[in-house]
């Protein structure tokens, strides 16, 4: 099972908490994926109330805050803040937004944020991009964790560059790395686990599926079959046959 900032969790899924039909839904949604944390935005939080928190807090899990929505450092150093005193956790996901149509992090100023947070004592978990010479500053910023998208966040279109995911596992070996926005279909979550990450983070994928709480199965049943592959050392792809069945000792024809 994972490890973030010195804390095991019980499951390498990790589930958000926006978009459900109904908060029945999500904690039934919750319940079958079997995640290890839930992700929740102070924004979701603001303006749900109460009855939000205490159904946040009933799931029994590791809250990871994120500052989703925020497009500046000062915006998300504050939200980071907001959170902090909220849900009494060091840990955020810290999101800074460049784009509105991609929702792709301004890597400039994610990095800032970053050092910012880490300075002030924060467990900070990057959205990020899956460039390296990005993820190498973030780790030197103080980030322990990495959080590269696999495509942007809510599209479903799964890894979009495998290679560039592939890359930064062998890069970093002993760095955590979460595949964070992107995820459509439980194939996507098991090919992540196959590349050696150590988490999935996802969202929409399970909540606005036609059965949320079936997705959300299927989930996690993908992500320990991905997780089995990877350690089980798969064969490499080759661009010709080779026979399963050995040509040695097959009848001569005369």
């Amino acid at each position: 099972m994972p490890e973030f900032y010195g804390t095991h969790v019980d499951s390498p899924l990790m589930l958000g908490t926006a978009l459900y039909p109904s908060p029945r839904i999500m904690a039934d949604a919750f319940a079958a994926s079997g995640a290890g944390i839930v992700t929740v935005s102070l924004r979701r939080e603001a303006g749900a109330g109460q009855d939000f928190h205490a159904l946040i807090r009933d799931l029994n899990l590791p809250i990871l805050p994120n500052t989703a929505g925020c497009h500046s450092v000062r915006e998300a150093v504050t939200t980071a803040q907001m959170a902090r005193e909220l849900f009494d956790t060091p840990w955020i996901k810290l999101e800074v937004i460049r784009d509105d149509d991609t929702l792709c992090p301004d890597v400039v100023a994610l990095i800032e944020a970053a050092r910012i947070l880490s300075d002030d004592g924060f467990q900070v978990f990057p959205y990020c991009t899956e460039d390296l010479s990005v993820c190498g500053r973030l780790l030197d910023a103080g980030c322990q964790v990495l959080m590269p998208w696999g495509a942007p966040i809510g599209s479903g279109r799964g890894l979009n560059n495998p290679y560039g995911l592939r890359s930064l596992r062998a890069h970093f070996r002993d760095v955590p790395l979460v595949v964070d926005a992107g995820i459509g279909l439980p194939s996507h979550a098991a090919q992540a686990m196959e590349l050696g990450y150590d988490a999935v983070l996802l969202n929409t994928a399970v909540a606005k599926a036609g059965d949320p709480v079936g997705m959300a199965r299927a989930m996690a049943l993908a992500i320990e079959a991905g997780q089995l592959a990877h350690a089980a050392n798969p064969i490499e792809a080759r661009d010709m046959a080779a026979p399963s069945t050995p040509l040695f000792g097959m009848a001569v024809l005369s």
